[in-house]
C-alpha cells in the first residue's frame, strides 16, 4: 500500500490540477487505484472542467471529492496545511494492492423505510457485509436523511467503520459539487468502500470538556431530559449510596454556580450535553461521550432539550466547548491512538481529516492547528481533508453526523 499527496494554491484551475498531478505521480511508484480530489469552492464556477481535465491528464480507476470553503493536504515539501477561504487543491493518489475499492451514490428519496431489513440496505449500496469493507462518505449539505443513511448502514454494516463529512460551500453555480468516478452531482451521498488487506482507524474529537459531575436520566420524552440523579466520581459507589433526584434545570443552575466566572460566561453560549456511549463503563474518558447541543430548557418543570434523543438510564454529563478544550481533546485522542499503535508492522499509510467549518484559524486564533497537533504524533504520513458543514464518524459503535468536530480516518494495511 502506499498513498501520496498534493496540495496546490494556484489561483488558475488548470494550473493548479496540473500542478498536484505532476507531484502526486512522480511521488507514487505504481499505478494508481484511487483519487481522493478536495477543491475550494473559490473554483465552484468551473467545477464542470474538473473531471474533463483530470481525465486528460491522469490515469486511475476510482475518484471519489467534493468542493469545500477550507482545503488540507501538503504542498511540495513543506508540512501540512489547512487552507481556508483561498484558492486551494488537494489531490490523493493511492495504490492499493489487495484492496477491492467499490464507488456509489446515494439520493433520499431511494432510501429504505426504517422499519427494513439489513438486505434492503445491502441491496441499496451493492456492497456485500461478508467483505468487511470500510467506508468514506461525502455528502452535499443539503442533502437530507443523511442521518437515516448513517443508521441503515449501521445496521446493515455494524462492524464498519465510515468516516466522512458534508460539503461546505455556496450554492450559486449548482452546489458546492460531488465528484464521482467521471460523474459530477449535486445531491445526495457518494462514498467509497475498501475491502480487503486495509484497514481504517477513526478518531472524533468532538471538542468539548466536562463539567460538573455526571448525571444518570431516570425521566425523558424523545429529546427532552425530565429528570435525573447526581452520581459521585464512582458509578458503582454513587448506586450504592444511593442518588439525589432532581430537574435537570436544578442540576444545571447548581453546576453554574461552582463554575469559575470565565467559564460560566461560556457556559452562556458554549454549553453542551454529552451522552454517555457505552452503558456498562464505569469510568468515561474523553471519546466516550456523544455531544449534543442544548437546545432548550422549560422553566416550569426544569427539563431540558438535547439535540438528539435521550431515554432513562443513560448518563449525561454538561460540557463547555472553547479553543483551549478542542485543542486538549484532540491532542489527547491523537496521543492515544499513536501509543496503541507505537511499534505495530501495519504503521499508517494515509489519511483523510473532515473538519468542521467552525474551528480553524477563527476558532483557534492561529492557523493549521489541528492539522499541525495530528502530524506531531503521526508524522510523515500523507494527509488531506476539508471543512466541513457536518462531520461523520463513529462513537461508541454508532455512526453519527457531528458538529464542531475533527472526524479524522487513518488507512493501515491488516496485521500480518
Amino acid at each position: 500500500m502506499k498513498w501520496t499527496n498534493a496540495l496546490s494554491t494556484l489561483p488558475s484551475l488548470e494550473a493548479a490540477l496540473d500542478e498536484v498531478i505532476a507531484q502526486t505521480t512522480a511521488a507514487l511508484p505504481a499505478p494508481p487505484d484511487l483519487a481522493i480530489l478536495f477543491i475550494s469552492t473559490a473554483y465552484t464556477s468551473e467545477f464542470t472542467r474538473v473531471l474533463p481535465l483530470l481525465q486528460e491528464k491522469l490515469a486511475v480507476k476510482h475518484l471519489i471529492g467534493c468542493g469545500g470553503n477550507g482545503i488540507i493536504g501538503q504542498p511540495l515539501g513543506q508540512t501540512p496545511a489547512e487552507i481556508e477561504a483561498k484558492p486551494a487543491i488537494a489531490l490523493t493518489l493511492a495504490h492499493l494492492p489487495e484492496v477491492r475499492i467499490q464507488t456509489f451514490h446515494i439520493e433520499g428519496r431511494h432510501l429504505p423505510d426504517s422499519d427494513s431489513p439489513p438486505q434492503d440496505w445491502v441491496d441499496l449500496l451493492g456492497i456485500d457485509p461478508q467483505d468487511d469493507p470500510a467506508f468514506m462518505l461525502l455528502a452535499d449539505a443539503s442533502t437530507a436523511k443523511v442521518r437515516e443513511l448513517l443508521q441503515g448502514m449501521d445496521f446493515a454494516y455494524p462492524n464498519a467503520e465510515k468516516i466522512g463529512g458534508l460539503t461546505s460551500g455556496s450554492s450559486l453555480f449548482g452546489g458546492s459539487g460531488l465528484f464521482l468516478e467521471d460523474c459530477l452531482l449535486h445531491e445526495g451521498t457518494i462514498g467509497v468502500a475498501l475491502s480487503g488487506n486495509i484497514v481504517l482507524d477513526t478518531i472524533v474529537a468532538q471538542g468539548c470538556r466536562p463539567i460538573g459531575p455526571p448525571f444518570r436520566v431516570t425521566e425523558a420524552e424523545r429529546h427532552i431530559a425530565l429528570q435525573v440523579e447526581l452520581l459521585g466520581r464512582s458509578l458503582g459507589a454513587a448506586l450504592e449510596a444511593g442518588a439525589e433526584i432532581l430537574t435537570p434545570l436544578e442540576a444545571l443552575e447548581d453546576l453554574l454556580e461552582d463554575l469559575e466566572e470565565t467559564d460560566r460566561a461560556l457556559a452562556q453560549q458554549a454549553l453542551s450535553v454529552g451522552i454517555a456511549s457505552n452503558e456498562f463503563k464505569e469510568n468515561l474518558e474523553p471519546g466516550d461521550y456523544l455531544i449534543r447541543d442544548l437546545i432548550g430548557v422549560d422553566p416550569k418543570v426544569g427539563a431540558i432539550a438535547i439535540g438528539d434523543r435521550i431515554r432513562a438510564g443513560q448518563r449525561i454529563q454538561f460540557h463547555l466547548r472553547d479553543a483551549r478544550a478542542s485543542a486538549e481533546d484532540i491532542e489527547t485522542l491523537v496521543m492515544r491512538y499513536q501509543s496503541r499503535i507505537a511499534g505495530a508492522d501495519n504503521a499508517p499509510q494515509g489519511a483523510v481529516v473532515f473538519n468542521c467549518l467552525g474551528r480553524g484559524a477563527g476558532f483557534y486564533g492561529t492557523p493549521n492547528h489541528d492539522i499541525q497537533t495530528i502530524c506531531q504524533y503521526i508524522p510523515q504520513i500523507p494527509i488531506t481533508g476539508f471543512f466541513c458543514h457536518g462531520e461523520i464518524g463513529p462513537i461508541g459503535g454508532s455512526t453519527y453526523l457531528h458538529g464542531y468536530t475533527a472526524s479524522i480516518g487513518i488507512f493501515r494495511c491488516k496485521e500480518v
